[in-house]
């Protein structure tokens, strides 16, 4: 319950009627305290432990949003005990302990699904429909760039400071994320090179560059940073698609979770024109949930479920082993 599970607590949670927030867990009574300054939840629903919450509140599902240490033994416990899971992203950290977790909940029965909230935007939604109609012709190339300032406050560094690799773990799994689902192909290798500036504040490299070749042929070019100096871009970051009719350019999740989406088109020989994006009702984290809570009413393998998102797990572990390594990597193909 630090910063992020108290703004699911009093943010998200609530925007659902259909789910109930029946308990919290967290072995700091100062988290907790500062919980029920926020939420409406009485101190005999506060837990110092996943164990005494599970045995005394008797959830249908458990909600994971500790640092990414804690997400595997979290998971793994409300899934031992017969809990659905919704975890943050990313899930695990390693493929293997990812692979275990999604066993266990193959083995049980449940649900496990991953918080990859990026996915549940309008502009998301259009370009993926985009691409799998092929309005454009065959995609064959994908530009990204992000960047977003991140430096060390006045109160000290955040977590993801202290990192091994704070941007390709923590941040360009969400881009990764939505190649995979808005190309609807598996990657095949990919070339990364990172790197951290002695001034960034960063422990790890706080910068990233990568060419990542996908099934069938489209190669995307990835540029990351967490220390530009230039205006940051949204958080899903500018992406320009070449098809072989003509070009997408998009972007989509402002600050504070707003709506930034814009989607262009533009044909070849022609002008961009903007493309009209439906209404969600639900976006961000309340479009996962939402999603996490319609797959157990309808008995469904949710999107973005444990077992799917191996694959953007993968390629971020790819990415990190070409970083480090300095060589291109293959993805392993199951």
């Amino acid at each position: 319950m630090g910063g992020w599970g108290r703004d699911w607590a009093s943010h998200v949670i609530p925007e659902l009627p259909e789910v109930e927030l029946v308990g919290c867990v967290d072995p700091n009574p100062v988290a907790l305290r500062l919980l029920r300054d926020q939420v409406p939840i009485p101190a005999d629903r506060c837990f110092a432990s996943v164990e005494a919450g599970l045995e005394a509140a008797q959830p249908d599902a458990v909600l994971v949003t500790t640092l990414l240490p804690g997400h595997v033994p979290v998971a793994r416990a409300a899934l031992a005990a017969g809990r659905h899971v919704l975890v943050e992203k990313p899930f695990a950290p390693s493929l293997a302990e990812a692979r275990q977790l999604v066993g266990l909940a193959s083995e049980r029965g449940l649900v496990l699904m991953v918080s990859q909230n990026y996915r549940f935007f309008p502009a998301v939604r259009e370009v993926a429909r985009l691409v799998k109609q092929a309005l454009l012709g065959e995609l064959h190339q994908v530009w990204i760039d992000f960047s977003r300032p991140s430096p060390v406050g006045a109160s000290g560094p955040n977590p993801h400071h202290g990192y091994d690799q704070p941007l390709l773990v923590d941040m360009s799994i969400h881009h990764f994320d939505l190649l995979r689902m808005i190309l609807g192909r598996e990657p095949v290798r990919v070339s990364c090179e990172a790197w951290n500036p002695p001034w960034s504040g960063f422990s790890g490299p706080s910068a990233a560059a990568a060419s990542i070749v996908f099934e069938g042929g489209p190669v995307v070019s990835y540029r990351a940073s967490w220390i530009g100096a230039g205006p940051p871009t949204p958080w899903a970051g500018k992406w320009r698609m070449d098809f072989q009719r003509g070009e997408v350019l998009w972007t989509s999740r402002g600050d504070d979770n707003s709506l930034a989406d814009q989607v262009m088109v533009r044909r070849r020989g022609g002008e961009p024109k903007p493309v009209a994006l439906k209404v969600m009702r639900r976006t961000d984290r309340c479009g996962s949930l939402a999603e996490f809570v319609g797959a157990l009413r309808e008995n469904r393998e949710p999107e973005s479920s444990g077992r799917d998102n191996l694959g953007s797990l993968a390629l971020v572990a790819a990415a990190v082993e070409s970083a480090t390594r300095r060589e291109t990597v293959k993805l392993p193909r199951d």
